[in-house]
């Protein structure tokens, strides 16, 4: 008999009383299982960083940028003399980057020869309901007609992967993005019903950036000077390959991971745009980090070791819906699965020669460290940080004429693991109708930690429990993390798309154990 794990004393303890252990010493800061690599681990800060590459466009028109992805198997090196098998946009992990323009459309094809259904979700994209990556618009492989009858949560009281039939197309899916949105930092993602932690674990993550003219004219660092993180943490075999706790690692047969996990998957080694703990050699000027918590279920307190001498270790700019009114100055930055700080470093704070390492307080052993910057040369800086950034609308409150509550919980016996409202997800359900156009205050409510992402448009946070928002909830949102036992207020207004979209937990595997809802706009 394996020994009790926390999930197990979770659910002895019954809801209050796991609230109250949740509350309690380390276990306040991690929902999720640790599960251990297998075999030697990479040492620290001896592999260069990488930056994804740039994807160029197939072809451009008078209004758009056409772009082209083959999702493939791809061995790739991260573990030092051994490959890793990854599932990878353009056969990388992370994937190319994309780059678009305010106002110019942007369609991405994506071709699919994986072995396995995908759907692509331009996370932060404010996108037509045919192209948000619905999890049932699947993307079979090529020669493959039917979806697979996966058994998914429907035995639970929830729906089959295949219970539910959406867009299904074969082979290829064009998704046609407006980009009528502010300069942001976007990531696109497997999302997939019921296996978007296996198929994001596997390495279906990318970057897309969003640029304009309000942005430019600022004066922040640009170039190379400007360089996604995408941070996640991975476990790894003896052989290399991503260890996961898969009930069915082909991902056809059957949803879900073993019940030890239920509440996330952690992993002991913490990459960095695919890079075990890398190093990246930088000026002493300013950089602008654009920093993505792409793990599944892992929430990181990032700090400078050493701190700089003098002003805030990060100095934010941007949040997950673009830039901020003003700066934000942090010497710690807590950042929760899928949500994306925009920051500034400046490296003049510290001598030529310096070794300045990003550490995370909420891990242990490997998890502990992140990345490492050498401060290797003086360099001419000509950027700079404004103390005014952009005009942003703050939605009035009293604006708000509905309320909706919403609550992220564990499921009651015979239900899903996890639920929304007390309800495990159903595609086919709409829970909320909400007229386009209109300001409306939408209550999250948790048990557990739980990261919650609403699809389509970005929303402001207005309140955390008897409080205004929190120190990481400035500007425009489209994930907010909330703490075991704690209710968030937000303000939200839906623009020009009509149709149903999704609100979930961004923990991929409360995701996959139907913890998401649906909403309807007209």
């Amino acid at each position: 008999m394996r020994p009790l794990g926390r999930r197990d004393l979770l659910r002895a303890a019954g809801g209050s009383a796991a609230l109250l252990l949740t509350g309690c010493g380390s276990l306040r800061e991690r929902t999720g299982t640790l599960l251990a690599s297998a075999g030697d681990l990479p040492r620290a800060f001896t592999v260069p960083l990488p930056v994804p590459a740039v994807l160029e466009p197939v072809r451009r028109t008078a209004d758009a940028d056409e772009y082209e992805i083959v999702q493939r198997v791809a061995d790739v090196a991260i573990v030092p003399g051994r490959t890793t098998e990854v599932f990878g946009y353009a056969g990388t992990f992370p994937g190319p980057t994309l780059v678009s323009r305010r106002g110019r459309r942007t369609r991405v094809t994506h071709v699919n020869e994986l072995p396995v259904p995908t759907v692509v979700h331009l996370h932060g994209g404010h996108t037509p309901a045919a192209s948000d990556g619905f999890p049932t618009d699947l993307v079979l492989p090529a020669g493959m007609t039917e979806p697979p009858a996966a058994r998914g949560h429907a035995a639970h009281g929830g729906h089959g992967a295949g219970a539910a039939a959406g867009d299904v197309v074969s082979g290829r899916r064009t998704y046609d993005y407006p980009m009528q949105q502010r300069a942001a930092t976007l990531w696109y993602h497997d999302h997939r019903m019921d296996f978007t932690g296996p198929a994001v674990h596997r390495g279906l993550v990318g970057v897309h950036l969003v640029h304009d003219e309000e942005e430019e004219a600022l004066g922040l660092p640009a170039g190379e000077r400007d360089v996604p993180l995408v941070v996640c943490d991975r476990s790894f075999a003896e052989d290399g390959s991503f260890r996961y706790p898969a009930l069915d690692p082909s991902m056809l047969a059957e949803a879900g991971v073993l019940t030890e996990f239920a509440d996330g998957v952690l992993g002991d080694v913490v990459l960095v745009n695919g890079a075990p703990w890398p190093v990246l050699d930088v000026d002493a000027v300013r950089y602008r980090f654009r920093v993505l918590n792409a793990s599944n279920a892992r929430r990181y307190e990032l700090r400078l070791d050493p701190p700089p001498p003098q002003g805030p270790a990060f100095v934010q700019v941007g949040s997950d819906g673009g830039l901020l009114a003003a700066p934000v100055g942090h010497d710690v930055l807590r950042v929760a699965p899928a949500e994306r700080f925009d920051v500034v470093v400046d490296f003049a704070r510290w001598p030529v020669g310096s070794e300045v390492t990003v550490v995370n307080s909420l891990g242990e052993g490997g998890a502990a460290r992140v990345m490492r910057f050498r401060v290797v040369r003086r360099g001419r800086d000509g950027s700079t940080v404004p103390d005014r950034l952009v005009e942003v609308e703050e939605l009035p409150e009293e604006a708000a004429r509905t309320t909706r509550d919403f609550r992220f919980e564990r499921g009651r016996p015979g239900q899903p693991h996890w639920v929304v409202a007390g309800r495990p997800y159903d595609p086919a359900r709409v829970d909320a109708d909400v007229p386009l156009g209109q300001v409306e205050r939408w209550r999250f409510r948790s048990d557990l930690h739980h990261p919650v992402h609403v699809h389509l448009d970005p929303f402001q946070v207005v309140r955390r429990g008897s409080g205004g928002p929190g120190a990481y909830d400035a500007g425009w949102k489209d994930t907010v993390d909330l703490r075991p036992g704690q209710a968030v207020e937000v303000l939200v207004r839906f623009g020009d798309h009509a149709g149903t979209f999704m609100l979930h937990c961004h923990n991929l595997e409360h995701e996959d154990m139907a913890m998401m809802a649906n909403f309807r706009t007209a």
